[in-house]
Formats: C-alpha cells, sequence, structure tokens
C-alpha cells in the first residue's frame, strides 16, 4: 500500500505533453499541479523541478518530499493522471509545508467527477 512503484509513475513523454496541453490546473504558492484523466484508468503522479528552483540537491529533496507525500496520501488522489510542477520556492518547503499546499489541491480533485 504504501509502496512507490514504476506503475505509479509517469514514464513517457508524450503523458508530459498530454498533461501540459490538456489539464486542468491547480496553484498552489510553490507548485502548480496538472490533472486530466489517464488512458489506463491509474493513478500516477510525475514531478518536475526546473533549474530555476535550485541546485540537483534542492531539485532532488523537493522530489523526494513530493513522492513521499503521494506515497503516503495515495489512496486519496482520483484514479487521474498528476504533474506536481515546483515553482520557485518550493525549495523553502519542509515535508509538513509540501503536505498543507497538496492537501487543498487533493481535496479539490477529490470533488471532481472525471
Amino acid at each position: 500500500m504504501y509502496r512507490f512503484t514504476k506503475e505509479d509513475r509517469l514514464l513517457r513523454r508524450a503523458d508530459y505533453l498530454r498533461l501540459s496541453t490538456a489539464a486542468r490546473k491547480y496553484h498552489t504558492p510553490s507548485f502548480l499541479v496538472l490533472c486530466a484523466p489517464g488512458p489506463e484508468g491509474r493513478r500516477r503522479i510525475g514531478i518536475t523541478v526546473s533549474r530555476k528552483v535550485g541546485p540537483a540537491v534542492t531539485r532532488n529533496r523537493i522530489k523526494r518530499l513530493v513522492r513521499e507525500y503521494y506515497r503516503v496520501h495515495k489512496t486519496l488522489f482520483p484514479s487521474i493522471d498528476v504533474n506536481v510542477i515546483a515553482k520557485k520556492g518550493a525549495e523553502r518547503l519542509d515535508y509538513r509545508g509540501v503536505c498543507q499546499e497538496l492537501d487543498g489541491v487533493v481535496e479539490r480533485l477529490a470533488g471532481i467527477q472525471w
């Protein structure tokens, strides 16, 4: 249940491009979350952190925090594809801050009929 397997991840560039063009967008102070129904009806996540956010150590830390949030809260996500894009300022967040920002998005996603 609390695993983060290969089936939980967006792997292909085509999936990221589909999300960037035909997705619902949700903004938080530190993240942009793109969501769209997936072709397989499974829940999958992709995490994007550009070099504008910081050096590699910082980018990897943000990705680890978002992955951990998804791993623990996976059952709250509907069966859709999600791409979490970090904005400048995300480097200041700790795990609690990531949870606070993404909890609001997950609540909104749960209320939408996909």
